[in-house]
């Protein structure tokens, strides 16, 4: 029977990574890179590449996410994306055609298809299921995310083509024509980039998913537009921005292991979140910062002490997020008193199983 394969699929998918990235890679991107693949052949790798490319980037920047993207979506194989495949105008639905291809042009085709097909069950399972293949195919997938902060406007203006008018620029404007009227100069705030600040779960309740979401706080924090703390929440609060410094995602996870040896215990999410604010959320890491907990809500301590920590750091925070992993079981309701008590305290109560939940944080984060 042949097999069938969704080139529209592979391009949300890849456009989804796009996202993930920082890329807009809106709906209308994704039409305009259909309609590009369908004059195409969708069998060659290299026409998968320019139709995405030439559609789903809009600045210098982000060609060069839109590499990393494709690599880490579709894999760094050579030769064809698809094996050689009629292509409908209309749906872009691809049978491969029995008896093309052979030998080993035909397995690096059909283990490429594989690989795009693949990516979409992988985006939507949870992180603990996955084989040890696919956990590393997560691991490049992680690594290709970035978690940009929402933009805000800073007090300092610069020259704007709109915006409030400039009146000295304007008067100057004037007197360089002689006194003759000029055009209306304005400016407009400079933006700039919230700071983001990671709280990381390493508990033993977290053990399925702490490297994950270490791996998601790795690339948070290669980020270069605004820094990005991260700190481990174990037995103890641990700062662990040095470690998460490292370009290799290995050995910054590694660097972080030496520096969190009581990761896999029991955690007191209170006691640790006052520890945090006192020490460095009260002197500016958290004011006006997106804050984002990365926990099951399992509490060990004092319940109350965690809910007034939370109330104290939305106070201080532009936003607290937190991410759960828990919150995608079947049945799941923050009713445990730990969650319950962080709750009235949190903006934005997302998921954090799998790596479309991981995108999907990432866009909550910079105000999608």
């Amino acid at each position: 029977m042949p097999e069938t394969y969704d080139a529209v699929d592979s391009l949300v998918g890849l456009a989804a990574t796009l996202r993930g990235m920082g890329v807009p890679a809106a709906a209308e991107r994704v039409h305009a890179a259909v309609s590009a693949l369908s004059s195409l052949d969708p069998s060659r790798r290299a026409d998968v590449y320019w139709a995405g490319r030439l559609t789903m980037c809009g600045s210098p920047d982000e060609l060069a996410h839109y590499d990393t993207a494709f690599e880490a979506y579709f894999g760094e194989r050579p030769g064809s994306v698809v094996r050689r495949q009629r292509l409908s105008r209309s749906a872009l639905r691809l049978v491969a055609e029995p008896g093309d291809g052979s030998g080993e042009s035909s397995g690096e085709q059909q283990s490429a298809s594989a690989a795009a097909s693949s990516v979409e069950q992988l985006r939507h399972r949870d992180v603990t299921t996955l084989t040890p293949e696919e956990k590393e195919h997560l691991h490049r997938l992680l690594a290709a995310l970035r978690l940009p902060g929402e933009r805000r406007a800073s007090r300092r203006l610069r020259p704007s083509p709109r915006g409030r008018v400039d009146g000295g620029r304007t008067l100057r404007a004037w007197l360089a024509a002689g006194g003759e009227p000029a055009r209306l100069r304005h400016r407009a705030p400079v933006q700039r980039t919230r700071r983001v600040v990671l709280l990381v779960d390493v508990s033993g309740s977290m053990e399925g998913y702490a490297d994950a979401l270490l791996r998601f706080a790795h690339a948070a924090a290669r980020r270069t537009s605004s820094p990005t703390e991260v700190f481990a929440l174990g037995t103890r609060l641990t700062r662990v921005s040095r470690e998460m410094a490292l370009r290799d995602p290995d050995e910054a996870l590694a660097a972080v292991a030496e520096a969190v040896p009581d990761a896999g215990g029991g955690t007191r999410l209170g006691e640790l979140l006052k520890q945090f604010l006192d020490q460095w959320g009260q002197r500016g890491t958290a004011r006006g910062a997106v804050v984002v907990l990365l926990s099951d809500g399992w509490e060990r301590g004092d319940v109350s002490l965690l809910g007034e920590q939370m109330a104290r750091l939305h106070r201080l925070a532009h936003r607290v997020v937190w991410s759960n992993p828990r919150k995608a079981a079947p049945g799941y309701a923050p009713i445990a008193a730990g969650m319950a008590a962080a709750l009235p305290h949190v903006d934005d109560f997302v998921e954090g199983h799998s790596l479309g939940a991981l995108e999907q944080l990432a866009a909550v984060v910079r105000g999608a």
